[in-house]
């Protein structure tokens, strides 16, 4: 009897390990599959947009990709009807280069791709072709970045952070669209702390991926004083703590110090081996440019962002993004242009560099 118990756990052993097998060999498939469809869908409107360009009529060009989707239909099925077909050539037009297509298309569908092609920037094309093969964005959740303006949101944080090596690009985004946790408008902070933990999957998704909670209103004695930081999280990419604190109002210059203080105290006590500097993020209903470009928060590990609780409009959203984005460069510019600060620059020579590497960047 025991002899057959030690069989039956073997058997299902094996079962088990033959299971795992066959799994990775269809994911393989499958990737394989995506990989070379998408690549074909490439290769075939590069080949015909050539094709076009060097008849050099646009009428040909009509006549030519009807003509073809009809005959190619027929013969390999409904992947070439004359809409696919367009898309193709717009795919090999907006994404030139085949040696960045392949890696993509090993992580990406030709979906995802059909997804991008409307964006008008390339550089916001690319922005979230890479996110969605690193972050493993499904298409809803492609089409649900895309519609709240992640590149653009992401685009002014990364104002912020600059190439300072603190904190790295694409971690954060300003603001924070929070419509999901339904407050009410006179809502405090603490309502604000138990609304987000109550939606904490999709603060997460929010914020993005990577973030892991640790623990919340995190309790810190200094000098026989309590202190507590509102969130705590841990990225699991970056390796490091990510403090949060939450503000109902706009941004104040003490809110830095404040923040300096928890990163210190988590950096000396809460610090694994392993990890790098902990870094912070301070939400806030509104935040203050010129104070922040001044205050240079970056260099500490610092970024500060606005959060919506409601999400606007769609032409209000776009409106609000680019004023935003506007205004960072006005701060700047404003900044580089003050007499005070021209001769400061001049005996900094690095934090020099840095202005006009983030103005380069808006």
């Amino acid at each position: 009897m025991g002899k057959n118990n030690i069989l039956i756990q073997k058997e299902a052993q094996l079962y088990q390990e033959l299971s795992k097998l066959i799994e990775q060999s269809k994911s393989q498939v499958v990737s394989y599959a995506n990989c070379t469809l998408t690549t074909l869908f490439w290769q075939v409107g590069n080949r015909i947009r050539e094709h076009i360009l060097q008849n050099k009529r646009a009428d040909y060009g009509k006549e030519i990709v009807s003509t073809l989707s009809t005959q190619l239909k027929t013969q390999f099925g409904k992947n070439f009807e004359e809409r696919n077909l367009r898309r193709m050539i717009q795919f090999s037009e907006q994404f030139p280069d085949i040696e960045m297509i392949v890696p993509l298309s090993q992580q990406l569908s030709w979906s995802h791709f059909v997804e991008l092609l409307p964006l008008k920037k390339s550089e916001a094309r690319l922005f979230y072709a890479s996110q969605s093969a690193h972050q493993g964005w499904g298409i809803r959740e492609l089409r649900n970045n895309i519609e709240t303006k992640t590149f653009e949101r992401t685009k002014i944080a990364n104002s912020q952070i600059g190439k300072s090596g603190n904190i790295p690009t694409n971690t954060f985004k300003d603001p924070y669209i929070l419509d999901f946790l339904a407050l009410k408008t006179d809502f405090l902070e603490k309502d604000l702390e138990s609304a987000i933990l109550r939606e904490l999957e999709s603060f997460i998704l929010e914020i993005g991926k990577g973030f892991a909670f640790v623990e919340r209103q995190k309790r810190m004695i200094i000098d026989g004083e309590d202190f507590h930081l509102d969130l705590l999280f841990f990225h699991r990419k970056l390796k490091r703590l990510v403090a949060i604190d939450l503000k109902i109002g706009k941004f104040q210059a003490k809110d830095k110090g404040q923040m300096e203080l928890y990163l210190k105290w988590l950096d000396r006590y809460e610090k694994q081996e392993g990890e790098a500097k902990p870094i912070g993020l301070i939400l806030c209903a509104e935040s203050s440019r010129e104070q922040i470009e001044l205050l240079e928060l970056h260099k500490d590990g610092i970024i500060v962002a606005e959060y919506w609780t409601e999400l606007p409009p769609k032409k209000e959203l776009e409106e609000k993004l680019h004023k935003s984005l506007i205004e960072a460069r006005e701060n700047i510019e404003r900044i580089k242009n003050s007499e005070q600060y021209k001769s400061y620059l001049n005996r900094n020579p690095n934090l020099l560099a840095l202005f006009k590497k983030l103005h380069l960047q808006l």
